[in-house]
């Protein structure tokens, strides 16, 4: 190995494989019908042989679930559903001794109403915690960005005790927390500092923008809201060395860098939203070139920092930053039913379910997500090809329990048959780990396969992108990096396609990573549809 790829080694968020799910659809052990820490403990080892590197948990502190877990009434602790602070750290030790770090969710836009923190402070102007908050005597006239609009009418709501009104962006359920009070960012530094010191290794934050939004109040008049983000990345580096910062920043590429910070000294990684978007679109159209747009726009961000790349993001398929049409070519492509899209921006649908179920696409859009320059991140049965249940209101609609055996409950709990669990299972239970592991074509073996072969091409995660095609439906990039390439092709059309290989000197062959049929350099090959080949030149 040379020298630059030891220095490079720390920076393990550029190489990884992230697996987000939510404890409670994970797996029950006790029959409760709800998943808990002590199922995902046993389940650690499945996680491990599919791949993951590092697992990322959605919210699992004490919360009144107004908001899906993201309305914490408690920081410092696991909700009592899901077990115990003994059963968390037994899960961050066997997940660690498997080579696994876990990452969870930083929520500390707001809390939720039954925070101690806001009992305190509706008590009057002077209570504790009061100016915890964000409180006006008169309720504003313009409201902020509605995050649910239809459920929400304003962003302020009323508070008898205090006699005052007070902000929430989500929902009025969620005060939010006044960031721009030096006393609350020292409150989110213990709280970072508490779970680093119980074995994560870093936090996902919940809508970053928002977040410096509130930071930019009174209190901070004449600062920059960006260090809140500066400061909170020191003080966790301080504590760990490899901890990470994953932030939730859906915004144009010229706005959404800046929370890279100047050197990488805010957030060290960022989901792409804009590509994600973009890939969706040329999904629908069957034409590359929304994605090679969002690839050739893609702006240098700092060389410590990276972009976490996904297919479906948990609770809700965002396609906001696509124009209204785009967004209707969407929409009619993947989710024409009014009870498959929420707010007006987005799908609650899983992919199988947009692409019919087809295999051939299903793994086309996989194969062009580990591919895509950045780091990879799964929402838990992506790998077995989960569908939703749009019974279920909201976006909880792809947050179904985890679908193990054909047996009762999907094999998820141990409960009677009949009785109610957490979330109710989708009415296509099809799919299923125990049958894919026992079917060397599934889609369960395949994922392994691909995740193996993604962990070993560094070039994807650290690589510079070039695209070698701009239109059709046919997408040829490739990424270089330390004197090494990787060479993807995509065929996103139901319709073979030709495609002309790159060739270099040096090189005498391009092998293929995912199959046995190996290229020359410029030779012009046929992609099947829906087809995709990886190759690595040789000299």
């Amino acid at each position: 190995m040379t020298g630059k790829r030891t220095a490079t080694s720390d920076l393990w968020w550029k190489n990884a494989v992230i697996y987000c799910l939510d404890v409670q659809t994970f797996f029950d052990t006790n029959g409760d019908g709800c998943g808990d820490l002590v199922g995902l403990t046993e389940r650690i080892d499945y996680l491990a042989g599919l791949g993951v590197t590092c697992l990322w948990l959605m919210p699992c502190y004490p919360s009144p679930e107004r908001d899906d877990g993201y309305d914490i009434s408690d920081f410092f602790t696991v909700d009592e559903k899901l077990g115990t602070l003994g059963d968390f750290a037994e899960m961050l030790r066997t997940a660690q001794d498997r080579g696994m770090r876990v990452i969870i969710d930083l929520v500390v836009n707001h809390t939720s109403h039954q925070h101690r923190w806001f009992r305190s402070a509706r008590k009057g102007r002077d209570a504790p915690f009061h100016d915890y908050y964000v409180w006006q005597d008169e309720k504003p006239e313009a409201s902020e960005q509605l995050v649910f609009p239809g459920e929400e009418v304003s962003n302020w709501a009323w508070d008898e005790d205090a006699g005052q009104w007070y902000f929430h962006r989500f929902y009025s359920e969620q005060p939010d927390l006044n960031t721009a009070n030096p006393a609350v960012r020292d409150e989110i530094a213990k709280i970072g500092g508490f779970w680093l010191a119980l074995g994560v290794t870093g936090y996902r934050i919940d809508a970053v923008p928002f977040l410096l939004e509130e930071a930019a109040g009174p209190e901070s008049e004449h600062k920059d809201p960006h260090n809140l983000l500066r400061e909170l990345s020191r003080y966790l580096s301080r504590r760990r060395g490899d901890a990470v910062l994953l932030g939730e920043v859906n915004l144009p590429y010229e706005q959404a860098t800046e929370f890279f910070g100047t050197n990488g000294d805010e957030l060290n990684m960022m989901f792409n939203f804009p590509l994600n978007q973009a890939m969706y679109l040329a999904l629908a159209r069957k034409d590359v070139a929304p994605i090679v747009k969002a690839l050739k726009s893609m702006p240098e961000i700092p060389a410590e920092c990276q972009w976490a790349n996904f297919v479906r993001n948990h609770d809700e398929l965002s396609l906001d930053k696509l124009s209204d049409s785009e967004r209707a070519e969407v929409f009619e492509a993947f989710g024409p039913e009014e009870d498959m899209q929420l707010y007006g921006r987005g799908l609650r649908r899983r992919l199988p379910s947009m692409m019919d179920g087809d295999q051939a696409r299903i793994r086309l859009v996989y194969s062009l997500m580990f591919s895509l320059p950045g780091t990879p991140t799964l929402f838990y049965g992506e790998e077995i090809g989960m569908v939703e249940n749009l019974e279920i209101e909201g976006r909880l609609a792809c947050r179904t329990p985890m679908q193990w055996t054909a047996g009762t409950h999907a094999g998820f709990s141990s409960a009677p048959d009949g009785a109610r669990l957490c979330r109710p299972l989708p009415e296509d239970q099809s799919v299923n780990v125990t049958d894919q592991r026992r079917d060397p074509d599934s889609l369960l073996n395949w994922m392994e396969r691909v995740i193996r072969r993604r962990k070993e091409c560094p070039e994807l995660g650290w690589g510079t992108v070039t695209v070698l095609t701009d239109k059709g439906a046919a997408l040829v990039h490739r990424c270089d990096w330390d004197g090494a390439t990787v060479v993807a092709a995509h065929n996103l059309g139901d319709k073979p396609a030709k495609i002309t290989l790159p060739k270099d000197d040096g090189w005498t062959v391009l092998e293929d990573l995912l199959g046995t049929q190996d290229a020359k350099p410029g030779e012009q090959i046929t992609l099947e549809p829906y087809g995709y080949r990886w190759l690595r030149p040789r000299s």
